[in-house]
């Protein structure tokens, strides 16, 4: 009997201490289980109904933390170009209402390219870059590089095992790429046939931005007007949007408004 008493006494110690410990103690309330987003401790989902007001500001500063580093990581020679703040609009004989439409980025969900082409100095770099931090602002990955530069890498990634492949597959997974400087200096067979595989990979998965001085008609000439030329142009001109940005030389604009 005493033994049966001394189990039923030690079963319910145990009980009591377990309750003791699971239950807050008055001068120590329990403080809600956190987790944290962009460095900012919000409450977990159990509780976050009597802790909603954390939840507005934590969202907003994932989605600039975000799209800060989006464009961080898009290399644009523009950082602060904005397709809201493009000057001469009119007089360079540009539409506001295809700019609007461009703004929105559905053009990407297309996969449809775009083409800035004009004189040299008339914003073309400039028109990329803001495209390209548009694109950010909506939560794709871009990113801008020179034509020039981009051959450069392809010199070099020929030097790194699995170099091609690897820059291949970089290059294509951007949602939008914008290549500055387009066909600047006639490609060698090497380069063209990088940009047939590139524009290749990129067809129906992502969008192309293509900065240039030269117009259509030039182009199949300056890729070489072989059967490479014939396969780029086919993967570029059918679903391209074409934008002339002019003759207003604007580095001259910014020059005398200074």
């Amino acid at each position: 009997m005493m033994a049966l008493y001394s189990a039923t006494s030690a079963s319910s110690n145990r009980k009591k201490r377990r309750s003791r410990a699971a239950s807050p103690r008055a001068d120590h309330p329990a403080r809600p289980k956190e987790y944290r987003v962009a460095g900012i401790a919000v409450p977990d989902r159990r509780t976050r109904r009597t802790h909603w007001p954390y939840l507005p500001h934590a969202h907003e500063s994932f989605n600039h933390s975000k799209i800060d580093g989006l464009i961080r990581r898009a290399n644009l020679r523009y950082p602060a170009a904005d397709l809201r703040r493009v000057d001469l609009v009119e007089e360079r004989g540009l539409d506001r209402a295809v700019l609007a439409q461009l703004a929105t980025c559905s053009f990407i969900g297309r996969q449809q390219n775009v083409v800035f082409q004009g004189f040299t100095g008339s914003g073309k770099s400039y028109l990329g870059c803001a495209l390209a931090k548009q694109a950010c602002q909506h939560r794709f990955r871009a990113h801008y590089i020179r034509m020039p530069d981009l051959e450069e890498a392809w010199a070099l990634a020929k030097d790194r095992p699995q170099g091609q492949n690897k820059f291949l597959k970089k290059y294509a997974a951007f949602s939008l790429l914008v290549i500055d400087e387009w066909l600047l200096d006639h490609p060698d067979e090497t380069i063209s046939r990088m940009l047939l595989e590139l524009l290749e990979r990129r067809y129906d998965t992502g969008s192309t931005v293509f900065c240039t001085q030269y117009p259509k008609k030039d182009w199949h000439q300056r890729l070489g007007s072989g059967v490479h030329a014939d396969a780029v142009m086919d993967r570029i001109v059918h679903n391209t949007l074409w934008i002339d940005t002019g003759t207003h030389n604007m580095r001259e604009h910014a020059a005398a408004s200074q």
